[in-house]
């Protein structure tokens, strides 16, 4: 019986497989199929690369998904790399074609790219290459309007001193943000800006290299040298006043170069009010042509006034390239503003009661002495060596922010000056956040294609002429500081004049970075809102009980801001026509 049965079982067993088989024997044998390599890259019309973008490509007109089954997004170039399997005999009758979108831009259309045989790959199938750039154009989509309409809220709130500039901007950055991932969700049109890339947009050199020096100028406000240079300008004029009112301005533009022009005028104003005091001159008329000539001596260093940190930050421009390139023209600058506000107050200076000279000498030098000596010595080699390495900075491809920071972290370590103490008190920790924020809120202007349609508006109405376009930076740049804070304006106007350089013929050279740098911080003494130094005199001024209105401070300083604005302009046109000026990147 166990005979009969095996046979039986091995027949049933055989019956299985045949049936198993039966699927796989109406089938013919598996295909080697054929490898595509496309690689490509999104453009601006300016020739810049396009993140983020989801590319899709198509055979035949149907969407092929990649070999690894991911997403075909671009990276920060705006380039992209994908590879295809493709069934054997699709390649090269095929029709390959891509497209693409990106919330802010138009969406790519399909465009055929050529299909090249290149041999076979590492696997043995037919290996075929596609490589291609495509440019994209911008959408006015209703992102675009909420960023512009953003933008335009904080420039008013900072024009209308409605709030604080620091709130002005948070206010702003919020709303980029909160409207992004609220109504940007739901609709890509409104997403204005991401979280990532609004951390990304935040410039560190520039925070960095501010709050360096906010230290240095700390430590060194410890030893009363501030207070000792005014002394002894006085000392050196012998009571002459107009001698003085010089000596005043120049010393505040020189300081000004290296060191904050707010925390100098800080710093200068409660002695320059004493001084007036005891000369018996309203100290407004001492006050303003220092203010002026802060404003001034700024414009000549990367770290003289805000505005020309974000551009050297922003353009890669050095320490040496601003006082190679700006110097003459401030020098000339200095020379005008020091004989205009000599005859502009002469009056009031005329009026000085000069008694005593000798005996006032006596009390400011024991008024207004160096406190600290060893600290003070310790504060100016530190300060020497920051502005030397400043000045090597582009040699040793190190960013200004580390020179800073070098600078007053060794300070700190060999004065043994509380950091708690200088962290809490003298770090402007408002004007930090109201950089990070004012960053946040330009990106997202710059993200939705408003600064990209102011720029080619200016290069349109210039004609791509590069001397249209010089003249219009300048002067625009001048105008609105002196209607505005001149800070947020040079933030918004970097990536303009980036575009500008790029498309302008001769603009290459990067006098139109020179041409922002002279007209934000020249034209920033037009009004008393244009620059953060101006705010700060007018408002210790006031606080010691000597008022200056709105009209008062534009007529003292409106007509001598024109007049510099004018000789810059002179300035930058012999430049562009005898010799261009370079850069160091």
């Amino acid at each position: 019986m166990a005979r009969a049965r095996f046979p039986a079982v091995t027949l049933m067993f055989l019956i299985m497989l045949l049936f198993a088989a039966l699927p796989a024997l109406g089938q013919t044998a598996p295909t080697i199929g054929e490898h595509l390599s496309l690689a490509g890259a999104m453009k601006n019309p300016q020739g810049q690369g396009v993140k983020e973008v989801t590319v899709t490509v198509l055979v035949n007109g149907q969407p092929v998904p990649p070999a690894n089954g991911e997403a075909i997004i671009t990276d920060k170039s705006g380039s992209f790399l994908a590879d295809f399997l493709l069934p054997a005999g699709t390649l090269p009758a095929a029709r390959v074609e891509v497209t693409a979108v990106k919330p802010s831009w138009k969406p790519l259309a399909p465009t055929t790219l050529p299909v090249l045989p290149a041999g076979a790959d590492n696997d043995g199938r037919p290996l075929f290459q596609a490589q291609s750039q495509f440019t994209l154009q911008r959408a006015i989509t209703p992102a675009f309007w909420l960023a512009a309409a953003i933008l335009i809220l904080v420039y008013f709130l900072i024009a209308a001193e409605l709030m604080h500039r620091t709130l002005a901007a948070m206010l702003g950055a919020v709303l980029v943000l909160f409207i992004s991932y609220t109504a940007g969700t739901f609709n890509k049109e409104y997403f204005i800006l991401s979280f990532p890339d609004a951390i990304h947009a935040i410039d560190m050199n520039v925070i960095f290299l501010l709050m360096g020096m906010m230290i240095i100028v700390g430590v060194l406000k410890k030893t009363g040298m501030f207070q000792w240079l005014a002394y002894q300008s006085y000392a050196l004029a012998r009571g002459n006043i107009f001698i003085l009112a010089a000596i005043l301005m120049v010393v505040t533009a020189v300081c000004s170069a290296f060191l904050d022009n707010v925390t100098t005028m800080l710093l200068m104003i409660p002695v320059t009010i004493e001084i007036a005091v005891t000369l018996k001159v309203n100290p407004l008329s001492l006050l303003i042509p220092e203010v002026f000539a802060s404003n001034v001596g700024g414009t000549a260093t990367l770290i003289g006034d805000p505005p020309n940190i974000l551009i050297g930050s922003y353009a890669n421009l050095t320490f040496m390239d601003f006082v190679t390139n700006l110097t003459i023209i401030v020098a000339v600058c200095m020379v005008l503003t020091v004989i205009y506000y000599l005859f502009w107050y002469k009056p009031a200076y005329q009026q000085a009661e000069v008694k005593d000279v000798e005996r006032t000498i006596a009390f400011m030098a024991v008024q207004y002495r160096i406190k600290d000596k060893r600290l003070a010595l310790k504060g100016l080699a530190l300060l020497a060596f920051t502005i030397f390495l400043f000045i090597i900075h582009g040699v040793l491809h190190m960013e200004p922010a580390i020179a800073a920071l070098t600078g007053a972290m060794f300070l700190l370590a060999i004065s043994r000056v509380d950091i708690v103490e200088m962290l809490e008190h003298e770090v402007e920790w408002p004007t930090l956040i109201f950089f990070i924020a004012l960053f946040m809120v330009i990106a997202g202007a710059e993200e939705t294609g408003l600064i990209q349609i102011i720029a080619e508006w200016v290069r349109d109405v210039s004609g791509g002429n590069l001397t249209v376009a010089v003249i219009m930076i300048l002067w625009v740049s001048a105008i609105a500081s002196a209607v505005i804070d001149n800070i947020p304006f040079t933030a918004t106007m970097l990536p303009i004049v980036a575009f500008l350089n790029s498309s302008i013929p001769g603009a290459e050279s990067g006098i139109l970075w020179w041409s922002l740098a002279l007209g934000a911080c020249l034209g920033g003494n037009g009004t008393m809102i244009g620059a953060s130094a101006n705010v700060v005199t007018v408002g210790l001024a006031e606080k010691a009980g000597y008022h200056i209105s709105f009209l008062g401070y534009i007529k003292a300083c409106f007509l001598p801001m024109l007049l510099s604005v004018a000789l810059a302009n002179a300035f930058l046109l012999i430049v562009t026509f005898v010799r261009p000026l370079t850069m160091s990147r």
